[in-house]
């Protein structure tokens, strides 16, 4: 079996913490990243605080096989992401001349002032991440992907780099509805786990269209076999509890 890749997510904004802007990037990256193989294992929110950001980028950095982050890399003061993790790494940070070349095709010489330039500005030794329809890039240096806080624009950048990252066997997964609330299938279902320790047994529980509580099973696991064996173990147990699977 392939190893497994791991990955952690920085999402980086005073806006996220104080809650006037909601995260629209965490599900859609850990959508993404299930689909290639790669597990994603933790996920960090911090503010636009220079220390805060290195101490997170380093911690994740060292502990997964890359770090997706977002936000932070706009026109304005508190858009310190690329300078935080230029430190990070111990390397410079410059106007990068291709997207400085890039910003005087799209701008005039009188509003390409400042704040637009620091949009340019690239950690020595990153690669861009950009296409013709994002005019300031992202950048990966390291095994951290460094990317827009702009859904829209975030996406475009998942686009680019996937198909160069490493990713390991996918995760596969079965899901049953249990006609049961959890906590009559809490106990068995962890002898269940237990019997079978190749595979990750969850439990969700719901309210159903009578507004009763209900609960959803998902068996996942790399290995189809197992997770068909682990999967049928839920089933044989519903069925003792004389609940009808569906």
């Amino acid at each position: 079996m392939s190893e497994i890749v791991t990955a952690g997510i920085l999402v980086i904004g005073d806006e996220i913490l104080s809650g006037r802007t909601k995260d629209k990037n965490i599900g859609f990256i850990a959508e993404y990243l299930t689909n290639i193989g790669i597990d994603l294992k933790e996920v960090r929110v911090v503010a636009d605080e220079e220390s805060d950001i290195i101490a997170a980028l380093d911690a994740l950095r060292h502990r997964y096989d890359y770090v997706f982050t977002t936000g932070g890399i706009g026109p304005t003061h508190d858009d310190i992401t690329a300078d935080a993790v230029a430190k990070a790494f111990g390397v410079g940070i410059d106007h990068h001349p291709e997207v400085v070349a890039r910003f005087k095709e799209r701008w005039s010489e009188q509003d390409l002032n400042e704040a637009r330039l620091r949009m340019a500005r690239i950690p020595d030794g990153a690669d861009l991440i950009q296409s013709a329809t994002i005019l300031a890039p992202g950048f990966k240096i390291g095994n951290v992907i460094v990317m827009a806080g702009v859904p829209t624009i975030m996406q475009a950048m998942m686009d680019i780099v996937a198909p160069k990252l490493k990713s390991g066997v996918r995760m596969l997964s079965e899901s049953v509805r249990a006609n049961a609330r959890e906590g009559d299938v809490g106990g068995p279902l962890r002898e269940i786990a237990k019997a079978h320790p190749d595979t990750v047994i969850g439990s969700y529980p719901f309210l159903d269209d009578e507004k009763k509580p209900n609960t959803n099973l998902v068996v996942r696991s790399r290995d189809p076999e197992k997770l068909a064996a682990a999967m049928n173990a839920v089933k044989e147990m519903l069925a003792g509890l004389n609940v009808t699977t569906r």
